[in-house]
């Protein structure tokens, strides 16, 4: 089990920090096009073949991870990827961190453990091949609801001609992506498992085609969500659904149980719990110390905010299929201001 998970922490921090270094190479390179002269500029590129690189990687080992233990387990653990990605940009790309930030990575340490601990005794039952179709179904219903629901209010701010979306909107274009987000886990989870079976080997390349497809499909909603809906109401909601729809549809779709002891079943309740805690304090730790440093201005003036200058003021999305992508805009600041460097 202890295997599985730090094959996890490697693989989504290879996914997360190689999305880093390939945003840092396309600072100084044309929009990527099927030209030859924009490819081969493309692939001399250090920092973006480097991060490519890492980025395949995280997700074959993730492939990997999954094929080791449950996805009740690797998808919350996948989660902590946002914290690895702030500790490299902290002692990489010198970006401040506040103490919500080192709050988040702590309580998403501390879920780690967790779940490494309680998913020891976890085991996995037979799962008929006729639950796919089922989770397909399932998964098609609540989409419909959320579509419909979203359409109620679209139609309601067309008529009084709002531009900016109302925050119902928000969370369910992060919904939409994050249960994709988790259904790709679980989809690639289930050719593993129909092997193990005796079922046909091609049920893997098949189960891994459909789980690219549910995660392309996922970074649709989250980039036409993230168009004009916050960033930080939408990766909210997409990392938190994420984890549950891959511990939810684990143990309906693919039979994973809790463990038996209730010291292990509690261990991995709690690190369920403060993996979600942490990632939701990394996403806005930005907005939480605003307020927290707000009442203080009077108190401290000009100390307050020049310590909150220091920090990131805002966030980037970067357009990539993964709900914990996110890229500070001190970080942002960096990567432009070093090729700048460069030139000098």
């Amino acid at each position: 089990m202890w295997e599985s998970i730090c094959l996890t922490l490697v693989a989504t921090a290879g996914n997360n920090i190689g999305k880093v270094l390939q945003k840092k190479g396309t600072v100084i390179l044309p929009p990527l096009s099927f030209k030859l002269k924009v490819i081969r500029t493309y692939a001399v590129n250090k920092f973006w073949v480097i991060g490519f690189l890492m980025d395949i990687s995280g997700a074959l080992l993730m492939l990997r991870a999954l094929s080791l233990a449950p996805v009740s387990v690797i998808q919350p653990v996948s989660g902590c990827g946002l914290a690895i990605l702030s500790i490299f940009s902290h002692f990489y790309l010198q970006e401040v961190m506040n103490i919500v930030d080192w709050m988040g990575i702590t309580l998403a340490g501390i879920g780690t453990i967790g779940v490494g601990a309680g998913g020891e005794e976890q085991e996995s039952s037979a799962v008929s091949i006729l639950q796919l179709p089922w989770l397909a179904f399932v998964v098609v219903i609540v989409f419909v609801l959320l579509n419909g629901w979203r359409r109620i209010y679209k139609r309601q701010r067309r008529e009084q001609e709002l531009i900016e979306y109302e925050v119902v909107e928000e969370i369910i274009y992060g919904l939409e992506s994050g249960i994709l987000f988790g259904m790709a886990s679980v989809i690639s989870k289930m050719g593993f498992v129909f092997v193990e079976q005796g079922f046909s080997k091609m049920l893997i390349p098949l189960c891994i085609s459909i789980s690219i497809c549910c995660s392309g499909t996922g970074f649709y909603y989250q980039t036409h969500g993230l168009k004009h809906g916050r960033a930080i109401v939408i990766s909210t909601c997409a990392a938190v659904a994420s984890i549950v729809t891959g511990v939810l549809a684990g143990m309906l779709a693919l039979g994973e149980q809790l463990p038996s002891a209730p010291v292990a079943r509690l261990s991995l309740l709690l690190g369920w719990l403060f993996i979600m805690m942490g990632v939701i304090l990394l996403v806005s730790s930005t907005r939480l110390m605003r307020h927290i440093l707000w009442p203080l201005r009077n108190l401290i003036p000009g100390g307050v905010d020049r310590n909150f200058n220091l920090r990131r003021s805002g966030s980037l999305r970067v357009k990539d299929p993964s709900p914990s992508a996110v890229i500070p805009a001190a970080t942002l600041h960096h990567l432009i201001s070093t090729p700048a460097k460069e030139k000098a």
